[in-house]
């Protein structure tokens, strides 16, 4: 028997009742050890401080619970569809080992994030393991019943049900079975708690409008910043380049024609030079507006750009998309431009000999998620190749996400709003 599920209906099937079983188990195994380790280390880290051991250590550990709190936040996006936006401020790419600890215990978020630990390795893994145990436990109560029971020449107690004889036993059964069926109803409102719970603790408080004022001013710099080097890019390439080609077009020609008369064969060799100085042009000029808004993009969209990028890489790499229409033009060149720029980073670094990437649109977002087979290690920080990509998300107001665990895989989650 199947029956549809439906957000917020109440109606879940039995496999819908199981997967959030099985999510919950999950994230209490994540959640009880991997918040005690971040939040043990943390305090270790930061105690440490006054003797100077913490200021070389406090960035690194915090950068971890900032991992480890992203992962959570795309979990939570995924399974539960509770959106949970980072509010991280950015740090200078040159800072010292003082700024960058000083300047992260500055951040409202981080400690956001450790008052999330406690919540988290508590109440957080008891809500996740909940799910779990209604499904779970009705179990008992009928194995009880199909004589369990005379295991425990003592008595045994179910629930509130005294286990004795088989008599008792079928009792016990009979609880299982009312939980079993409360269990139909609760399990995925219990796991969408867990979701509500670390958005509550984990999300921005009070002060979120004055945090995303300073972080849309943050991300208005950075677009300007980036647009005047795009600009220099440009204008240099086209200086180098293009027009440094034409220049000598011009000039040969001007040679060819004091030529022509005197002597045709030079003028013949010169006419040659000069067809090939043109292809040579036109061809820089054309790679140039690639670089600016490629044709592809504007003519065929989002997915068709990233096939040809993806047939343009050294590294097996295989394409999924899933895109119903058209997203803006700003929104699909700042999602192109980073997917490019991940698979720059992935070519380059990560040792990898397939790739793969995936477009959908979800919930009003689109999303595009770049898994390789790597070596992982890839983070988000200053010198890194993805914080320019989460600069240029944050211009959409988009986020990026990273899992790359030591020997990898390697997977970069981007998410833009889109209409």
């Amino acid at each position: 028997m199947t029956m549809d599920t439906k957000n917020g209906s109440g109606r879940t099937t039995g496999r819908g009742i199981g997967l959030a079983a099985v999510r919950g188990l999950a994230l209490a195994l994540i959640s009880l050890p991997g918040a005690v380790l971040c939040f043990c280390l943390s305090l270790v880290s930061i105690a440490l401080i006054p003797i100077g051991v913490g200021i070389v250590t406090t960035p690194y550990v915090l950068t971890g619970v900032r991992a480890f709190a992203h992962a959570r936040r795309v979990l939570a996006a995924e399974w539960g569809g509770v959106r949970i936006p980072p509010a991280y401020r950015p740090l200078p790419e040159d800072a010292n080992p003082w700024a960058r600890t000083f300047g992260m215990l500055r951040d409202p978020a981080t400690w956001r994030d450790l008052r999330w630990l406690p919540v988290d390795m508590t109440a957080g893994f008891v809500t996740a393991l909940l799910p779990a145990v209604l499904l779970l436990y009705p179990l008992e109560g009928f194995a009880l019943a199909l004589g369990l029971w005379r295991v425990f020449p003592d008595g045994y107690w179910y629930g509130f049900v005294p286990v004795t004889g088989q008599a008792s036993a079928f009792g016990a059964a009979a609880l299982g079975l009312v939980l079993l069926f409360l269990a139909h109803f609760l399990t995925p409102r219990v796991l969408g708690v867990h979701f509500r719970l670390t958005r509550a603790v984990l999300g921005s408080d009070q002060g979120e409008l004055a945090e995303r004022v300073r972080v849309l001013t943050e991300t208005r710099r950075d677009a300007v910043d980036t647009s005047a080097a795009e600009l220099r890019r440009i204008e240099r390439d086209l200086h180098d380049g293009a027009q440094a080609r034409l220049v000598a077009v011009g000039m040969d020609l001007g040679t060819i024609e004091a030529l022509l008369d005197k002597d045709p064969a030079r003028a013949k060799e010169l006419i040659a030079q000069t067809r090939k100085s043109s292809v040579e042009a036109l061809t820089e000029l054309r790679e140039l507006v690639r670089g600016i808004h490629p044709p592809v993009l504007a003519e065929r969209g989002l997915g068709d750009a990233v096939r040809a990028l993806a047939l343009r890489l050294p590294v097996a790499t295989e394409v999924s998309v899933e895109l119903p229409g058209r997203a803006e033009a700003p929104v699909e060149s700042a999602a192109y431009f980073a997917v490019s720029e991940v698979l720059t980073n992935a070519v380059k670094h990560s040792g990898a000999d397939r790739i793969w990437i995936d477009l959908h649109r979800a919930d009003g977002m689109l999303r595009a998620t770049v898994t390789d087979n790597g070596k992982g290690g890839a983070v988000i920080g200053a010198g890194s190749g993805l914080a320019g990509v989460e600069r240029r998300l944050g211009t959409f107001d988009g986020v990026l996400a990273v899992s790359s665990p030591a020997g990898g895989p390697t997977m970069v989650t981007m998410e833009i709003p889109c209409a």
